[in-house]
């Protein structure tokens, strides 16, 4: 992460370099034209982007509705078709995460301009990062990622997934709990004692106890990581929108 943040834009004035002092030969009308080109380019990448984004999660709530409903609708459907979606949208919480990686980066050129440039024309501050063109010119030049996999996967389970594995554990517990939902003609309600319950999660060799207990491990690493891992929350840093 200390690599991550070196090259975020820096708030202090610095002496201006080449690019900047290029960008002065510049008429105004040539530089205003430049700008709101690139600028209206970064918005189109970054709307790319955010489309796969909403894409990846799309699937991974229709994976989700899909396999609820093939579980809870009849007795015969086995309780690991829960458990194979929780790896279903793990997958997908992967890729997502990726993605949201090249989306950072087109996002936060996006907010350069809007913070430096824009901004700066609507309501002027001297000397107000008076060297962010330098730095985009650089990432322009080397393009890094501004955030680690793991911090992704952090702010997309944050966001969208922590909702979908908790629906996703809550028809588990019911379906391995309910005897009508597990067995044909079992009276309706929760199961008599916890040894039917841990029968019922056996899933192929694997004892019942050992499912649940990596199931409860499972769940509790993705709750430390949604709520007590501390994450740079970069969307967040300059004001309460997700921008």
């Amino acid at each position: 992460m200390s690599q991550v943040q070196t090259i975020k834009p820096a708030e202090a004035a610095a002496a201006p370099r080449g690019s900047d002092a290029f960008a002065l030969k510049l008429t105004s009308s040539e530089f205003a034209t430049t700008m709101s080109h690139f600028h209206r380019a970064e918005i189109a990448r970054m709307a790319g982007w955010r489309d796969r984004l909403d894409r990846t999660s799309n699937w991974a709530i229709t994976v989700v509705a899909a396999m609820l409903s093939v579980s809870l609708s009849t007795p015969s459907a086995h309780h690991g078709v829960l458990l194979f979606a929780m790896l279903l949208i793990t997958l997908l919480l992967w890729i997502e995460a990726r993605r949201y990686r090249f989306f950072d980066v087109y996002r936060s050129r996006v907010r350069q301009f809007e913070r430096y440039y824009f901004a700066q024309i609507f309501s002027p501050q001297p000397d107000f990062a008076s060297n962010w063109l330098a730095i985009l010119g650089e990432g322009l030049r080397s393009p890094r990622f501004l955030i680690s996999q793991r911090s992704a996967l952090i702010r997309r389970l944050r966001r969208n997934y922590i909702f979908m594995y908790t629906i996703l554990m809550l028809a588990w517990v019911l379906k391995i709990t309910t005897p009508s939902l597990s067995r044909e003609g079992s009276p309706i309600g929760f199961g008599a004692s916890l040894i039917d319950t841990f029968r019922v999660a056996t899933l192929g060799p694997i004892p019942g106890v050992v499912v649940v207990c990596g199931v409860t491990v499972f769940y509790l690493a993705m709750l430390a990581a949604a709520f007590l891992i501390r994450a740079d929350d970069g969307e967040l840093t300059f004001g309460d929108v997700h921008v």
